[in-house]
């Protein structure tokens, strides 16, 4: 594990499928009190009480399982002292190495309650000076003031939260669950204007080779190196964001399928000319270009068809599904 992840702002706990616990962070552990010998290779219910074994095996698993992606669960998990402490868990299954394991990103919820708690009090306390004589003026003035701030402090506590929420952890794109949400606007906007777009599919070749070669943390490396050029050879209105692994999309809004083959390969040609440390980087991307007849399910499809095509002729080239068609043709 990365130091990044090791003393990242929140809790990270790796488990198996069947919940035996694989790794976990510095923070987590500083934050419940425990060594890692307490809870690698223990089982993750181990810290749990009886009543959220429950709300795990009733929502976690099922959830899990069929979707691949647990999001905002609230749960209590016991400290090495025994203490409740609550934590907002967002959980992604995913293969290692060929072994099915399950990350599990774990916010603590303790400051949040607090303040929920504290704004109530205040409020009480608000309805009550109403009812108070002259004198309590200025203490209902204070009062607001620190309604005021304490919503403040909320706020930017859920901007927070939500920022976690769609944001890859290692390379700072947003996630997948962003993604999604972006794809889903721009096909109402379709069906609303008929404003054309376009999806890439982005996937470092040989990346396996460089994880093999070179250790996983020049793999993470160049996964972030390449975000940053993503990021920086986009156009503003541009969605960029992690799918998965060395997978990257790029959702291109009011964009024909001539312009996002010319977006994509000028791209492919600026990434296989950038300096890497570990020398050459190429990649392979497949595009598609959304039409009446698409949902967002197809339009991915159709784009992974494509960059399938662009692997199996050698790599380093740019496929649009409509090449596809025309040679069928």
């Amino acid at each position: 594990m990365d130091d990044r992840l090791k003393y990242a702002p929140c809790g990270y706990v790796s488990i198996t499928h069947e919940g035996m616990i694989l790794d976990v962070n510095q923070t987590f552990l500083e934050g419940m009190g425990y060594q890692q010998v307490d809870l690698v290779n223990k089982h993750f219910e181990s810290i749990m009480s009886t009543a959220n074994k429950l709300i795990f095996h009733s929502y976690f698993y099922p959830f899990i399982n069929l979707n691949g992606h647990v999001e905002e669960l609230f749960i209590n998990l016991k400290d090495s002292k025994g203490q409740a402490v609550p934590y907002l868990l967002n959980g992604r299954r995913l293969e290692c190495e060929g072994v099915e394991v399950i990350d599990c990103i774990l916010v603590q919820m303790g400051k949040r309650i607090d303040y929920e708690l504290e704004l109530r009090s205040a409020k009480k306390q608000i309805e009550e000076a109403y009812w108070e004589k002259d004198q309590a003026l200025a203490k209902l003035k204070q009062i607001h003031l620190e309604i005021e701030q304490k919503q403040a402090e909320l706020l930017e506590m859920n901007a927070v939260l939500v920022e976690l929420s769609t944001t890859d952890k290692l390379t700072g794109l947003k996630n997948r669950r962003f993604l999604q949400e972006k794809l889903e606007e721009q096909i109402a906007a379709y069906q609303r204007d008929q404003a054309p777009f376009s999806l890439c599919i982005l996937d470092i070749d040989h990346f396996k080779n460089v994880n093999d070669s070179y250790g996983h943390q020049m793999g993470d490396y160049v996964l972030e190196k390449l975000a940053s050029v993503l990021k920086s050879q986009s156009r503003k209105e541009d969605i960029v964001a992690r799918y998965g692994g060395e997978e990257f999309i790029l959702l291109l809004p009011n964009t024909d399928s001539s312009d996002a083959t010319a977006i994509a390969d000028n791209l492919r040609q600026f990434i296989a000319s950038s300096t890497w440390e570990i020398g050459s980087i190429t990649v392979s991307i497949g595009i598609a270009t959304f039409e009446a007849t698409d949902t967002d399910i197809t339009l991915l499809e159709k784009a992974d068809q494509a960059l399938y095509v662009s692997k199996e002729q050698g790599r380093n080239r740019v496929t649009h599904i409509m090449d596809l068609s025309e040679k069928l043709l």
